[in-house]
């Protein structure tokens, strides 16, 4: 007897992303270099973007409830955001800084490894400290190309025999999709296939990328022999279509790992052009944007043959071609100006919430004065999603009187002291750091004396976590510390 058949209703809520914000993703995450380069090639391509005679800035400095910051030492002014031959652009206030100013470049050691990076943005996730456990062991099993090397019952073992702790596989796995939401794209897929659909999953959208997640994930055998016209008819689509899935499938990386590790294994230290400056004049900190772009706006001639368009039927075949043309251009070039203020405005207001919260650091340079901040912090500062936060501060720095720092620098983990004051994990290595550093070398400390001195302190803090910031400022253990 055949089953009973059951209709059941099911409520699901998807976002889908307009094609402006599809365009702004990639705009956050390029950095100054790259932003200049994007402007200039659509610039090139574009006939209709020039740059603006006279460019109107937007006015910033009031803030989303119309309060204007003070010049107070409570609070931080709002200096303007510009590029460096002072055009004004997205200005906020007029700055003392002349054109001839040169903008600030400097050289800054490479960043370290994949793991690290990984491990770096973990500490930015509201995470329990069995979650962070199973992150660490999760992310010492992905090679440098940024594929899992293990299965998931291999590393729920190694956790259990290695640390005591008895976690299940099912936690391992809602970890581990944690790490493959990470950056870069694609870390933590188990082969190439995989790898291209978490790509692809983050920029679904139109209707190339949508087909090319379709293709990698139901016809991936097919693409890799290239069997195109086998694709193109299961999927229905024409040549022009599948060239175009091509184009995205081959824009992917396959090894998204090396795009950390590769500049990790690069000479000792690489050329940095910073994406913000703070200055500091007394109890005043100011913010700039920095960056090459002048005002830009749609051509008036591209403008008129727009309009004249829009008001007529086109009288033959040419003039059809030509009416599209033009509204094409015109709607590309409107449509990349908007983007790109909103792209420059989501930074500075992205990094203005940095600056208030590590406004201590910003004036005095000292690690220790670092505040406990995560990225759902400056989202909820923002009103900006975490995943836009993450994407604004990725490759970006900002140059300061105390050096330049990646913007990943100011996100810390957070500690309760015994006082109910939460502090910083850096100020926790900074006080693991001078004690070693008074330490009698013939008797070395080990983690679970340094753990005791933490506590009499008022720092109430595991052996495990002493041991994890003693690595993390490169102090190794107790016994390769001891001297004759």
């Amino acid at each position: 007897m055949a089953g009973k058949q059951t209709l059941t209703q099911e409520q699901k809520l998807t976002q889908r992303l307009s094609p402006l914000q599809l365009m702004l993703v990639p705009l956050l995450q390029m950095n100054r270099g790259e932003i200049e380069e994007e402007v200039r090639r659509e610039m090139d391509d574009n006939p209709a973007i020039e740059v603006a005679e006279d460019p109107q800035a937007d006015q910033l400095a009031k803030d989303e409830d119309g309060e204007v910051f003070d010049e107070t030492p409570e609070q931080m002014q709002e200096a303007d955001y510009r590029d460096e031959d002072d055009i004004p652009y997205y200005r906020t206030n007029i700055s003392n800084r002349s054109a001839d100013d040169e903008t600030p470049n400097a050289v800054v050691v490479a960043e370290g490894s994949l793991v690290d990076y990984l491990m770096g943005q973990v500490g930015e996730r509201e995470l329990t400290d069995r979650q962070r456990l199973i992150a660490e062991y999760v992310i010492g099993n992905i090679d440098d190309n940024g594929y899992l090397q293990r299965k998931v019952s291999a590393i729920t073992d190694d956790i259990v025999f290695q640390t005591g702790n008895d976690v299940d596989e099912h936690e391992v796995e809602e970890v581990l999709q944690i790490v493959r939401d990470l950056d870069p794209a694609g870390v933590g897929a188990t082969d190439l296939r995989d790898c291209l659909l978490l790509q692809l999953e983050r920029e679904r959208g139109d209707e190339a990328h949508l087909l090319a997640y379709k293709v990698v994930d139901k016809y991936f055998d097919a693409f890799i022999k290239k069997h195109y016209s086998r694709i193109i008819s299961s999927l229905g689509i024409d040549s022009d279509k599948m060239k175009q899935v091509v184009d995205v499938i081959r824009s992917l990386n396959p090894k998204p790992g090396n795009t950390i590790t590769g500049i990790a294994d690069e000479s000792h230290s690489q050329q940095i052009i910073p994406d913000f400056n703070v200055d500091v004049e007394g109890d005043t900190v100011n913010l700039t944007l920095l960056n090459n772009i002048p005002d830009l706006q749609v051509s008036e001639s591209y403008s008129l043959l727009y309009n004249k368009y829009s008001g007529k039927k086109p009288a033959s075949r040419r003039e059809e071609e030509e009416a599209a043309d033009i509204k094409n251009k015109y709607e590309k070039a409107s449509n990349f100006i908007k983007v790109l203020q909103q792209r420059q405005e989501t930074l500075f207001k992205t990094m203005r919430a940095i600056t208030l919260r590590q406004r201590d650091f910003f004036l005095t340079g000292d690690e220790m004065q670092l505040k406990p901040m995560i990225l759902k912090d400056i989202a909820d500062d923002t009103g900006l999603d975490v995943s836009v936060v993450s994407r604004v501060t990725m490759n970006k720095y900002v140059t300061t009187q105390w050096g330049v720092f990646p913007l990943k620098f100011f996100f810390t983990e957070g500690l309760q002291h015994e006082s109910g004051e939460e502090v910083s994990s850096r100020e926790i290595q900074s006080i693991i750091k001078s004690v070693i550093d008074a330490e009698d070398k013939r008797k070395p400390l080990s983690d679970l004396k340094l753990c005791d001195i933490l506590k009499s302190k008022g720092y109430e803090i595991a052996r495990r976590t002493v041991a994890k910031y003693r690595e993390r400022i490169g102090i190794p253990v107790a016994r390769l510390r001891k001297e004759i």
